[in-house]
């Protein structure tokens, strides 16, 4: 089926030609194009702009004689001297400029750029912003506070808001623990200790049998004790680690054989609370854990090492969820659109967007449109003089491919590319040409911004 496109990456996977000679320029591109993606999240048509004009020089000066061993290593010394020059340039962003960089990223979506900017701001860097296909044709976003477990209540009967169908606590103490609940016995003395205190009660647990599951539904029918209980989210030792989380959060502790801790000898203190709990019949979400903020601050450290350490896709997802959980909170863009066409294409802007944000937000920004290259360009003029005359024409051939996107971005917009990268090697370092109002003016003040 035909798509709309207006990304760099996804035009050139569809690249794919007869001539395996050709073919083989053509999956370089694709390269340049998907690890720009993988690191930067976006920016992928200017990497294959410059990545073009590199190659076509390149090749140029090897043709006339230049050693391709010398041009490669001064490409590198050239590379790792503009990335500094840039790394001193960049502003850090915040406020509204968050919104900027997204407007700009998604295709100039105002609606899109402020709700990527709502979501950072409510959930924070730590948080997790996920985009999901929406069954309408609006596009909302979703804020989850707190942390959210992907279980809910394991009976109906544990349902206190009969119209929502969703189980509601108020200060409620928690009971956290890897096994499997069977008899009554075992959980007595906990009932009536918190019974006394009048609080209601979650317990998350391996599982919960006929036997205990019966006599906490009676109780709640009675009036005794307003208790709910759903499964331990995860499997295995991932399931272990989450119960930790949850401790940590709601500041308890895992009643677990393994530390030596039975159902029978469990105290008050060792329950975890909350200041408002909500279940429903898929998920539980825990708000304003009464976790210590020390505590917390070092289970995230300890989860930002593993992640740094794994190289499973697979567990980085989940690290990356659980420090969420903890640090942040979970927001999810959910895009609507009229056609399944549309909604593909606004799905991909709106992840785009989120990436180049994201992106900003850590390593911050610099003015758009091709005009930072321009500048940077002037720079290597300087750097030039410290590398060998073999290594100097690499050098040259990249202050020349960094002039290709803001001359392609001119070119496209019908005027002469040329002319205007040496009329913006000319100004301040902010001021830059803006295609859409064919004017010169500070780019960061009109919101063009990388």
């Amino acid at each position: 089926a035909p798509q709309i496109v207006n990304d760099g990456i996804t035009v050139a996977k569809e690249v794919d030609l007869e001539d395996p000679l050709e073919n083989t320029g053509a999956k370089l591109i694709q390269e340049v194009a998907s690890k720009t993606k993988d690191t930067a999240g976006d920016g992928t048509t200017t990497a294959t702009v410059i990545a073009q004009a590199l190659i076509k020089e390149g090749l140029k000066n090897v043709a006339a004689g230049a050693n391709p061993v010398a041009l490669r290593k001064g490409l590198d010394k050239a590379t790792a001297f503009l990335v500094k020059e840039i790394e001193t340039v960049a502003q850090p962003v915040a406020g509204e400029a968050i919104a900027q960089v997204a407007t700009v990223s998604s295709g100039n979506d105002e609606e899109v750029g402020n709700m990527i900017a709502e979501a950072m701001n409510k959930v924070t860097k730590d948080g997790v912003i996920t985009v999901e296909e929406s069954k309408s044709l609006a596009t909302e976003l979703d804020v989850v506070e707190g942390m959210q477990i992907d279980r809910g209540f394991i009976s109906p009967y544990f349902v206190t808001d009969q119209e929502r169908q969703i189980v509601e606590f108020d200060n409620a103490a928690i009971l956290i623990t890897d096994k499997k609940i069977s008899a009554i016995a075992d959980l007595v003395p906990v009932l009536e200790k918190v019974a006394r205190d009048s609080k209601p009660l979650l317990i998350i647990a391996e599982d919960l049998e006929s036997e205990a599951l019966a006599t906490l539904v009676v109780n709640k029918a009675r009036g005794v004790l307003n208790a709910a209980a759903i499964k331990a989210p995860g499997f295995g030792d991932r399931r272990k680690q989450m119960l930790q989380d949850i401790a940590v959060l709601t500041s308890g502790q895992v009643i677990s054989e393994e530390v030596g801790l039975s159902l029978d000898s469990v105290d008050l203190d060792m329950l975890g609370s909350a200041e408002k709990i909500t279940i429903g019949k898929e998920n539980t979400t825990i708000v304003s854990g009464s976790g210590n903020s020390g505590d917390i601050a070092k289970r995230v450290e300890q989860l930002r090492k593993q992640l740094a350490e794994t190289d499973s896709e697979y567990d980085s997802e989940k690290l990356q969820e659980r420090i969420a959980k903890l640090a942040g909170g979970v927001a999810v863009i959910k895009v609507g659109a009229a056609t399944e066409t549309e909604l593909k294409d606004r799905k991909l802007r709106i992840e785009d967007a989120l990436n180049a944000t994201k992106a900003a937000v850590d390593e911050g920004i610099v003015p758009g449109g091709g005009t930072t290259l321009i500048h940077l360009a002037k720079n290597l003029a300087d750097f030039r003089t410290q590398l060998s005359d073999e290594e100097q024409v690499a050098a040259d051939i990249f202050a020349k491919a960094l002039e290709a996107p803001l001359c392609q971005l001119a070119n496209n917009a019908g005027v002469e590319g040329s002319v205007i990268v040496e009329k913006v090697r000319d100004t301040e370092f902010n001021v830059g040409y803006n295609a859409l109002t064919d004017e010169f003016g500070d780019m960061i003040a009109a919101g063009i911004i990388d």
